[in-house]
C-alpha cells in the first residue's frame, strides 16, 4: 500500500513551496509521487490506483477522475484531500455517499475572492473599463465624464457566508452603510459584524447603491438576480458578482447592461470560458475579468497550508475543514 501524491511540477511549486512538499511526503508516508504526464491514459490510471492500493490521495486541479467502482480496485481508500476548489469532475457523488471523505481548498482563498469583489466595485464606482477602453482604442483623454466614489456608498451583499464576512473588514473604511440578505444565516453572525439584515432581496438590490453578488448556488437561487430585480439597482448604482455565475440570469443582465444605466463587474458567468459572441463583451460600462477571483499565484500557498493542516488533522485523528460533503457538492458547480 501507497498513498499517493499525485501532483504536477507547476502545483508543487505554487501551493507547496519552501518546506512544505517535504511535510507533505512525511504526512503521506508512505507514499508514491507522480506527476499526471506520467500517466498514460484512464487505463493507466486505474491501474496505479489498483497497484497501491491508498490510503489518501493528495491532488490538484491535474487529477484524474476516480471511476465509481473505485473501492473495488482501491479498497483501502479512504480520504482525498484536494488542493483546489470544486471535484465534480474527478469525484462522484456516490463515493461520498458511501463515506470517501474529500476536503478542497475550503474557505482558505476566501480573502483573495473579497479582494477582487473590491477591486471590482472600485473600478466600477471609477468606470475603469469605460476608460481603459477609451485610452486604448481611441486615445481619449478626461471628457468631463461622472465618476464616483466609494467613500459613503450603501453597499448591499446578496449572500453571507465566508467571502462576505471577510469582505466586510476591506470595505469598512469607506464606508459602514452595509446590509445583507441570506436566508438561513442567524441573526448573531449579522450582528457579529455590523451589518444590516435587509427585509428580503428586492430591499436589497433597490436600497443599495453598490450589490455584490456572494450567494451559494442552489436548485432555489438559480437565475434568482433577474431582470427585475436588476432593474431596481438605482441609477449609477453598481452590480458586481464575483459568487456564482448562475445565481444571475445573464442573458437579462446583458439586457440591462446595454442600456449603460448601471456599472457591472464580472468575474464568473453562466457559461465558462465566456463565449467570444457574448453580449457582455465589448460594453464600456462592464468590467470583465476571467474568473481569476480564487487565489492568485502567490496566494496558492493559502491553500497549501490548509491541505497540510488537514492531512496532521487527519493522521492525528482531529476534525478536518472545508469537507466536501453532499450538501456542497450538490450546491458546487
Amino acid at each position: 500500500m501507497n498513498n499517493i501524491i499525485f501532483l504536477e511540477r507547476g502545483e508543487i511549486e505554487t501551493f507547496l513551496p519552501g518546506e512544505r512538499l517535504a511535510e507533505a511526503k512525511l504526512l503521506m508516508e508512505p507514499y508514491v509521487l507522480i506527476d499526471p504526464e506520467e500517466i498514460a491514459d484512464e487505463g493507466a490510471w486505474l491501474q496505479f490506483l489498483e497497484e497501491n492500493n491508498p490510503k489518501i490521495i493528495f491532488s490538484g486541479w491535474a487529477m484524474e477522475a476516480l471511476p465509481n467502482h473505485v473501492f473495488d480496485l482501491a479498497p483501502n481508500l479512504k480520504y482525498v484531500c484536494y488542493l483546489t476548489g470544486t471535484i465534480r469532475s474527478v469525484v462522484p457523488r456516490s463515493l461520498i455517499e458511501n463515506g470517501l471523505l474529500v476536503t478542497n481548498w475550503g474557505s482558505s482563498i476566501s480573502r483573495t475572492i473579497s479582494e477582487c469583489a473590491l477591486l471590482l466595485v472600485l473600478g466600477c464606482v471609477r468606470r475603469v473599463s469605460y476608460w481603459t477602453q477609451k485610452m486604448h482604442s481611441e486615445g481619449a483623454w478626461n471628457d468631463g465624464s461622472e465618476t464616483h466614489s466609494l467613500f459613503g456608498k450603501r453597499i448591499g451583499i446578496h449572500g453571507f457566508g465566508m467571502i462576505a464576512r471577510e469582505l466586510i473588514p476591506l470595505i469598512r473604511p469607506f464606508t459602514d452603510r452595509i446590509s445583507a440578505f441570506s436566508p438561513g444565516v442567524p441573526q448573531s453572525i449579522f450582528d457579529e459584524f455590523e451589518v444590516s439584515q435587509a427585509g428580503s432581496l428586492e430591499a436589497l438590490f433597490s436600497e443599495n447603491d453598490v450589490i455584490v453578488e456572494l450567494e451559494a448556488l442552489t436548485d432555489e437561487t438559480k437565475r434568482i438576480v433577474d431582470e427585475k430585480l436588476l432593474r431596481t439597482i438605482p441609477a449609477n448604482g453598481v452590480f458586481v458578482n464575483v459568487g456564482r455565475g448562475a445565481v444571475v440570469d445573464e442573458a437579462a443582465l446583458a439586457r440591462v447592461a446595454k442600456e449603460g444605466r448601471i456599472q457591472i463587474g464580472l468575474d464568473v458567468y453562466e457559461a465558462e470560458p465566456l463565449p467570444k459572441g457574448s453580449p457582455l463583451r465589448g460594453l464600456d460600462n462592464v468590467l470583465l475579468l476571467p474568473h481569476v477571483g480564487g487565489p492568485t499565484t502567490d496566494r496558492r500557498v493559502d491553500a497549501g497550508d490548509h491541505a497540510l493542516r488537514n492531512l496532521r488533522s487527519y493522521r492525528s485523528g482531529n476534525e478536518l475543514k472545508g469537507v466536501f460533503n453532499l450538501e456542497v457538492y450538490d450546491r458546487s458547480t
